[in-house]
């Protein structure tokens, strides 16, 4: 059974196909269906933001699709960056300078604690469903590792060994992430 999920982002769209391998749905991203807009995300929660891309494609292509968003909540700075984890350092700019302005923030900051949350949005059929992951862990003084994307080379979650997610494979990040632990969920609901 073929299922959108609703990312132009390759990373993200090759960790769900490996998540979802074994199983009986084909993961399509929004280049296979032909979808080149640019959905607006303009909700104030994570899950607000993950259904809007979800029921654009199901109205619009007519398939089944998940969509997902992440927000990285950052405690000493209110939960920031939060909703606007992909567009903190502003519109246009990239994980380089997102990772650039949570670190000078937390400049001198000694409480560390943060956490990935992912809001996975389901809509199959006529049934809108959503899964939450969680992840809680520390923000680092510096990069550590090469591997992952986003806020990876900064985030050490609290069960990874002492690894930055950067510094894991594909395997163990998958095992303890936010967005694993969403997708676990997502699968379970499928297959039943």
């Amino acid at each position: 059974m073929e299922i959108v999920f609703a990312t132009n982002n390759k990373n993200k769209l090759r960790e769900l196909q490996e998540m979802l391998a074994g199983t009986d749905f084909k993961i399509l991203g929004l280049a296979d269906i032909g979808c080149n807009e640019d959905i607006v995300e303009d909700a104030d929660t994570i899950e607000g933001n993950a259904l809007i891309k979800a029921r654009y494609v199901k109205e619009k292509y007519g398939y089944d699709c998940f969509a997902d968003d992440t927000g990285l909540m950052i405690d000493a700075l209110g939960g920031a960056p939060g909703v606007y984890s992909a567009r903190f350092a502003g519109e246009d700019c990239d994980s380089e300078r997102n990772i650039d302005k949570v670190l000078h923030l937390m400049e001198g900051i000694d409480n560390r604690e943060a956490r990935f949350v992912t809001v996975i949005a389901l809509c199959m059929g006529d049934e809108v469903t959503t899964f939450e992951g969680e992840v809680r862990g520390k923000i680092l003084t510096s990069r550590r590792g090469s591997d992952g994307f986003g806020y990876d080379s900064i985030f050490e979650p609290a069960d990874g060994n002492g690894l930055s997610f950067a510094e894991m494979t594909h395997e163990q990040k998958n095992a303890i992430s936010h967005r694993g632990r969403a997708v676990k969920k997502l699968v379970a609901y499928l297959v039943a």
